[in-house]
C-alpha cells in the first residue's frame, strides 16, 4: 500500500482535477516500481508452473507470491479500499483490524481485469520494460534473484492495476456530469459510442509526453558518465506500456463501468 489517495471526501474523490492529480502520482508510483524490477532478470521460470517446486500448490513461484501477498494485505484492510482490486478473490481473509467505513462514491459494479493485466505485465510489459543485458544471463544469477523479482512483480502489478481501476473515478466523474449523454448510450448498449466520450485524444497525448520525460528523468542515475549513461528501463517501453496497455485497459475498465451504472438506479 505505496500511495495513500484521499478517499475520505466523496465529492473531492469524484473532482477531476482531483483524479488527474491521483493519476499524475500512480505514474511516478508506477514507474518507481518498474525501474526496481528492471534491475532484476527477467526469470521467465518464475512464471511458468511447475518451474520452480512449490508444496501444496500448482500455481507459478510469482503467482504463489502475490496470492500470499494478497492474503496477508487482505487482513489488513487493503482491499476495503474502493481503488484496490485483488489479481486472486479467492485468497481473501477475514480482517484482523477493524473496518473502515467509505463513503459510497463508486456505483456498485464487479468490473476487475486484472487477469488481463496480468497477462500482458508477463508477456509484453515486463519485457519490453527492461533494458537487456550486455552478456546472457546466467542461470544461477537468475536464480538468485527470484524472490526479488517476484516481490518487485507484486509491487509493479499492484501499482499498475491501481492505475487502471482509478478509471472508475474517471467514469463517474464524468457521468454526474453529463448523464443525458451516458444514459442514452449504456440503455442502447452502444459501448463504442461510450469509449468515444470518454475518450480525449489531447489528454492521452499529454499523459505519454510526460511519462516519456518522466522516464528518461528518472530512468538513469545521474552519477553515472552524462556522455553515455546506463539507463536503468526502456524509456519506449515505458510509452508503449501506456499507449498499448495502460490506457486501452483503463478505458475497458471506464466502459465496462458504465455498462453497469444504471443497475439499481432512476434510469433502469
Amino acid at each position: 500500500m505505496d500511495l495513500v489517495v484521499d478517499l475520505s471526501d466523496a465529492t473531492k474523490a469524484l473532482s477531476l482535477p482531483h483524479i488527474r492529480y491521483q493519476l499524475i502520482r500512480l505514474e511516478d508510483t508506477v514507474l518507481f516500481h518498474l525501474i526496481e524490477r528492471a534491475q532484476f532478470p527477467l526469470n521467465s521460470n518464475i512464471y511458468k508452473p511447475g518451474a520452480i517446486p512449490i508444496p501444496d500448490s500448482s500455481l507459478s513461484f510469482s503467482d504463489w507470491v502475490l496470492r500470499e501477498q494478497e492474503a496477508l494485505q487482505s487482513k489488513i484492510r487493503r482491499f476495503q479500499s474502493p481503488d484496490e482490486y485483488p489479481f486472486f478473490e479467492d485468497a481473501m481473509q477475514p480482517l484482523i483490524l477493524p473496518p473502515l467505513e467509505y463513503p459510497s462514491v463508486l456505483w456498485r459494479n464487479v468490473v476487475n481485469v486484472n487477469a488481463e493485466l496480468k497477462e500482458r505485465y508477463i508477456n509484453s510489459i515486463l519485457p519490453s520494460c527492461c533494458v537487456k543485458p550486455h552478456r546472457a544471463e546466467r542461470t544461477e544469477e537468475a536464480q538468485e534473484n527470484y524472490g526479488s523479482a517476484a516481490t518487485a512483480d507484486v509491487n509493479c502489478l499492484q501499482s499498475l492495476s491501481r492505475r487502471i481501476h482509478f478509471g472508475k473515478f474517471v467514469a463517474e466523474s464524468k457521468f454526474q456530469s453529463n448523464p443525458s449523454l451516458f444514459v442514452p448510450l449504456i440503455k442502447s448498449g452502444d459501448t463504442q459510442g461510450i469509449d468515444n466520450a470518454i475518450t480525449d485524444s489531447n489528454v492521452e497525448r499529454k499523459v505519454l509526453e510526460r511519462l516519456r520525460l518522466k522516464a528518461e528523468m528518472y530512468g538513469v542515475d545521474p552519477s553515472m558518465d552524462v556522455e553515455s549513461p546506463t539507463r536503468k528501463v526502456n524509456v519506449e517501453g515505458v510509452v508503449a506500456m501506456y499507449r498499448d496497455h495502460v490506457i486501452p485497459l483503463t478505458k475497458v475498465v471506464e466502459v465496462e463501468y458504465l455498462m453497469q451504472r444504471l443497475r439499481g438506479s432512476e434510469w433502469e
